[in-house]
């Protein structure tokens, strides 16, 4: 049995390390949450993206699928994600995993804050973010509190921008 051989190192690319408190680390909110993009897809030539969330009691965006993976390790709290129709509780210490295309949603439904972290391979999900959503100071900071008319134009321009990054809002 032949062995693939792997590709030569790139020495183009380097060894990424972040501090999310970094001037050069980008905090979005969304959705009443607060991410933090930890590694972009730029940083990791698309193969994959990291996000840090922060969910409050309440937050959590609407139904969507798009065609990457999406893994969440949950690290303080609890979410209650709906994967295909279906409720899991998923609490600090676990990981689940969204395959690419199933239609899905998570909801902080607890009394208490929630955060995780969000791997998308390919990337793409981290610049659908920065594009959506509002820039804040840091990892901890509140959303800006946004009018109905604000709320409305956020989510024309995610679904406006939605196909673009591979992903199709299910809201009805």
């Amino acid at each position: 049995m032949a062995t693939a051989r792997i590709p030569s190192d790139d020495p183009t690319r380097s060894l990424l390390h972040v501090r999310p408190n970094d001037a050069s680390v980008a905090h979005v909110a969304i959705a009443g949450d607060t991410y933090t993009i930890l590694v972009t897809g730029k940083q990791t030539a698309g193969r994959y993206c990291l996000i840090d969330m922060r969910i409050p009691p309440g937050g959590g965006p609407p139904p969507h699928r798009h065609d990457f993976e999406e893994m969440f390790t949950l690290l303080d709290g609890a979410v209650e994600f709906t994967f295909r129709g279906d409720k899991t509780v998923v609490r600090a210490g676990e990981t689940i995993n969204i395959p690419a295309n199933a239609p899905h949603f998570f909801h902080n439904s607890f009394e208490v804050p929630a955060r995780m972290q969000c791997m998308c391979t390919p990337a793409g999900q981290d610049e659908f973010f920065l594009r959506v959503g509002d820039p804040v100071n840091g990892p901890t900071a509140t959303p800006p509190p946004l009018s109905d008319a604000e709320q409305t134009e956020r989510k024309q321009r995610a679904e406006e921008l939605a196909a673009e990054y591979r992903t199709e809002m299910l809201m009805s």
